[in-house]
C-alpha cells in the first residue's frame, strides 16, 4: 500500500500498487505532454526562424541576381550601342576618304588622258615629218640613179658612135685594096659588129639587173644576203644610236618555231622600252614559185607572242612588183597587231622612229602603272574593310550567343532557385500540417480505446469530495 497526500486538502488515503502505478502512469503522461507540448513550441519557433532566414535569403539571393543580371545587360547595351557607333563613325570616315581618292584619280586619269592624247598628237606629225624626209630622200635616190642611166645610155650611144665610125673609116680605106682585102675588112667589119653588139646586149642586162636591185636593196646590199645586210646595217649604228640595246638572232626553238632577230632596248633604269620580233625574207631569182608576204604574217604573229615581243616587222624583198609595199611601210594591222612590213631600207628607220615613240610613252606608261597601283591599294583598303565589317559581325555574333547563353544560364539559375523555394515553401507546409497535427492531439483523442487511462483521467477531473465518498 502507499499512502498519497492530497495536494489540495493535505488529506492522506493510501492506493494499491496498481492504483499508485496508474496515478504515477498518469503524472508521467502528463509531464509528457507537456515536455511535447514545450517541445512543439520550440520547434514551431524554430521553424518560424528557419522560414524568416530562409525567406531574406532567398529574396536577398534574388534581388542580387536580379541587379547583376539587369547590370550586365546595361553594360551589353551600353557595349553594343558603342560599337554601332564607332563602326558607323569608321564607315562614314572610310568612305569619305574612298571618295575624295576616287575624285582625286579621277581627276589625274583626265588629265592623264589629255596629256596622251597631245603626246599621240605629236607623234602623228613627227612620223608624217619622217616619212616627207624618207619620201625626200627617196626621191632623190631616184633622181640620182635616172642620172647614172642616162649617163650609161649616153655612154652606150658615144661608144656605138664611135665604133661604127671606125668601121666606116677602115671599110672606106679599104675599098680601093683588093678583093681578099675587101674580104678580110667585110670579116673585121663582121667581127666588130658582133663584138659591139655582144657588149650592147651586156650593159642592157646589167641596167635592168640594176633597176631590180633597186627594187630589192640599197646599192650597199649587193654581194650581201638579207639578213647579213641587217645585221651589218644595225651595228653600225648600235655604239651611236643605240648603246643599250640588244639585237640577236632568236635561237630559242623550244617551242616549234623561232623568228629571224629580237631586238630589245632599255633605258638608264633597266626598264624595257620596245621590243621587236624581225623576220627576213629573200627571194632567189631563178625561184620557179614565187612566195608571197602575207604567208609569214601568221607565223611571224605566233613567234612575237611565244618570245614576248610588242611589235613583229617583216623585212621583205618579197613581191618586187607589188607597188603597196614599194611605196614605204605597210601596217598589217587589220590582220594583226603592231605588225609592219617594210623594205630593208626602212629598216633603221623604222626601228628608230618606234623606239622614239616608245621613249615618248614610256612616262605615260609609269603614270599609268602609278594609278593601276593606287587602284589596287583603294582595292585593298575596301577588302580590309570588308574584312572588318565581317569580323565585327563574326565578333557581335558571338557577344549574342554569349548574351544569350548567360541570359539562359541565369534562367536556368532563376529556375534552381524558384525550385529551392518551393522546396521550402513545402518544408513550411510540412511543418504547418505536423504543428496543425499536434496542436489538434487532446486527451481525450490520447484515451480513446484505452478504457484504463480514461477512469484515470476521469478520476482525475472528479472532486476529491466524491472520491472520500
Amino acid at each position: 500500500m502507499h499512502e498519497i497526500i492530497c495536494p489540495h486538502c493535505t488529506k492522506a488515503f493510501k492506493v494499491d500498487d496498481s492504483g499508485y502505478a496508474e496515478i504515477l502512469k498518469q503524472v508521467r503522461d502528463a509531464d509528457f505532454a507537456q515536455q511535447l507540448h514545450e517541445r512543439l513550441e520550440l520547434a514551431e519557433r524554430e521553424k518560424q526562424s528557419a522560414v524568416e532566414l530562409a525567406k531574406a535569403k532567398v529574396t536577398s539571393d534574388l534581388q542580387k541576381t536580379a541587379a547583376a543580371k539587369d547590370a550586365e545587360i546595361q553594360e551589353l547595351k551600353s557595349k553594343l550601342e558603342g560599337s554601332g557607333v564607332a563602326q558607323k563613325l569608321a564607315v562614314s570616315e572610310a568612305l569619305s576618304a574612298v571618295e575624295k581618292e576616287r575624285d582625286r584619280l579621277a581627276n589625274a586619269l583626265a588629265e592623264s588622258e589629255r596629256e596622251k592624247k597631245a603626246a599621240s598628237e605629236l607623234a602623228e606629225a613627227l612620223l608624217a615629218s619622217e616619212q616627207h624626209k624618207i619620201t625626200a630622200a627617196k626621191e632623190k635616190e631616184i633622181q640620182e640613179l635616172k642620172a647614172k642611166l642616162q649617163a650609161v645610155e649616153l655612154e652606150k650611144k658615144l661608144a656605138v658612135t664611135e665604133a661604127v665610125g671606125a668601121i666606116e673609116k677602115e671599110r672606106d680605106e679599104l675599098k680601093s685594096g683588093i678583093k681578099q682585102v675587101q674580104l678580110e675588112k667585110q670579116l673585121s667589119e663582121q667581127s666588130l659588129k658582133d663584138k659591139y653588139e655582144t657588149q650592147i646586149k651586156d650593159r642592157d642586162d646589167a641596167i635592168e639587173r640594176l633597176k631590180d636591185m633597186k627594187a630589192r636593196l640599197s646599192t650597199k646590199m649587193v654581194g650581201e644576203t638579207l639578213e647579213q645586210h641587217c645585221e651589218t646595217e644595225f651595228n653600225r649604228v648600235r655604239s651611236m644610236a643605240f648603246p643599250r640595246a640588244y639585237f640577236e638572232k632568236d635561237n630559242d626553238a623550244r617551242t616549234g618555231s623561232k623568228g629571224d632577230y629580237i631586238f630589245r632596248d632599255s633605258d638608264e633604269a633597266g626598264t624595257e622600252i620596245i621590243s621587236i620580233m624581225f623576220e627576213m625574207k629573200n627571194e632567189s631569182d631563178k625561184t620557179a614559185t614565187k612566195t608571197k608576204n602575207e604567208d609569214f604574217l601568221k607565223e611571224l604573229d605566233r613567234d612575237r607572242t611565244e618570245k614576248g615581243c610588242e611589235y613583229a616587222i617583216l623585212v621583205s624583198m618579197l613581191e618586187p612588183d607589188n607597188e603597196l609595199y614599194n611605196t614605204g611601210i605597210v601596217d598589217v594591222f587589220h590582220r594583226y597587231a603592231k605588225m609592219y612590213v617594210i623594205r630593208p631600207q626602212f629598216f633603221l628607220p623604222m626601228i628608230t622612229l618606234l623606239r622614239n615613240a616608245a621613249i615618248n610613252s614610256l612616262k605615260y606608261k609609269t603614270e599609268l602603272a602609278l594609278v593601276k597601283a593606287q587602284n589596287i591599294d583603294i582595292t585593298q583598303f575596301e577588302s580590309q574593310l570588308e574584312t572588318f565589317k565581317a569580323a565585327f559581325s563574326k565578333n557581335y555574333d558571338l557577344a549574342s550567343r554569349n548574351f544569350q547563353a548567360a541570359i539562359a544560364e541565369i534562367d536556368k539559375s532563376i529556375d534552381h532557385l524558384q525550385k529551392t523555394k518551393d522546396a521550402l515553401i513545402g518544408v513550411d507546409r510540412n511543418l504547418r500540417l505536423a504543428n496543425d497535427k499536434a496542436q489538434d492531439v487532446t486527451i481525450k483523442k490520447l484515451t480513446k480505446g484505452n478504457p484504463t487511462m480514461a477512469a484515470k483521467f476521469a478520476e482525475l477531473k472528479t472532486p476529491p469530495a466524491e472520491a472520500a465518498e
